[in-house]
């Protein structure tokens, strides 16, 4: 790869660690190409950007974090990173549900470390805490809100019943 090429490269990978809410790392040695499509197709059903990187280029690309240099023990052998934009949680859960189907007990795909709010998280925490999380904020917000809304409905459909009752006013 020429030096070019690997800037913009690094550049993109950058982004994606810049605009991500999460981030989960992958070993997926053994897994073949049947089984990596379907577990792209599962990430992109998910709003999860998946990608196989060079380790010295996500190394690069993460310099200027804080938490890159605790992210190195990680960062060996084939690597995949799933990255969630949205739902801190997509990438885990996504991952947590193709390990549990029993047509994929022989894969040796194995989450190696993740990443939420810069801080790293372990392989296990990634699968039984990350995985767990509800839903992002913004959908929280609106669940809160949802009562309110259905009490102005409320309000205005007994309103708009009350005058269909009333003669018209003049005027």
């Amino acid at each position: 790869m020429e030096r070019a090429q690997k800037e913009t490269v690094v550049g993109s990978i950058k982004d994606k660690f810049d605009r991500m809410s999460s981030a989960v790392f992958l070993d997926f040695k053994g897994l073949n190409v049947d089984k990596v499509s379907k577990l792209r197709d599962e990430f992109r059903k998910s709003g999860v950007e998946y990608r196989v990187v060079k380790n010295s280029l996500v190394r690069h690309a993460i310099k200027h974090h804080g938490w890159a240099k605790s992210l190195n023990t990680s960062l060996v052998g084939m690597t995949g990173v799933a990255w969630s934009y949205e739902d801190p949680s997509a990438a885990a859960k996504v991952i947590t549900a193709f390990l549990k189907d029993p047509a994929n007990d022989k894969l040796k795909l194995k989450v190696k470390a993740g990443l939420i709010d810069g801080q790293l998280l372990s392989a296990d925490a990634v699968e039984s805490q990350l995985a767990t999380m509800q839903a992002p904020l913004q959908q929280f917000l609106q669940q809160l809100q949802a009562p309110a809304q259905t009490f102005v409905y409320l309000l205005k459909a007994k309103e708009d019943k009350a005058n269909d009752g009333a003669p018209a006013a003049e005027g």
